[in-house]
């Protein structure tokens, strides 16, 4: 059974994405050409390293104790997904929240675990005074088919610091 909760500062343990398996192979990419999506060849592999995994557990903590928000999924204990909902609202008018992180486990993908988890962001991301998620996408062809699966488009404004992160990741945004 899937468990979807928002996590408490108490509840980030150091260790608990130890066992995530973030890989992801991209043969496809979707690129942004004058504000249309098209598809092109590109082959990675993207993973993360111990290292980052237990980096960003502490970002848990710190965007949590910021006002921010940690949801995760988990099937019995074991944690298959989680979304983070930055604590800084943003934009011309103030009402952005990014959506930095949401990921599941390779052996959970294809189970909509994404999909309960992005509602659960979308609501707790309402109920901390934002109208819309603002997200910088992965531009994996599969990537960005989820994100407009669960209603996101090109972003009306862009957040030139979340762009400079990634600059091939694609800006997108979803109302609340």
């Amino acid at each position: 059974m899937l468990d979807i909760q928002v996590l408490q500062t108490d509840e980030v343990l150091p260790h608990m994405l130890d066992s995530f398996d973030r890989s992801q192979k991209t043969t496809k990419v979707l690129v942004n050409e004058e504000g249309r999506l098209k598809e092109k060849e590109d082959a990675f592999e993207d993973n993360w390293t111990l290292e980052r995994k237990r980096e960003i557990v502490q970002h848990f903590k710190r965007n949590i104790a910021d006002g921010g928000a940690v949801i995760v999924a988990k099937q019995g204990a074991e944690l298959i997904g989680f979304a983070i909902i930055e604590a800084e609202l943003f934009g011309d008018e103030s009402i952005y929240r990014e959506l930095s992180y949401i990921h599941v486990t390779r052996s959970a993908r294809g189970q909509k675990v994404g999909e309960q988890l992005f509602a659960k962001a979308k609501q707790v991301a309402k109920g901390l005074g934002a109208d819309k998620l603002y997200i910088g996408a992965h531009p994996a062809a599969e990537t960005q088919h989820f994100y407009r699966k669960m209603g996101c488009v090109l972003a009306d404004e862009i957040n030139e610091k979340i762009y400079k992160r990634e600059i091939r990741d694609i800006q997108l945004e979803v109302m609340l």
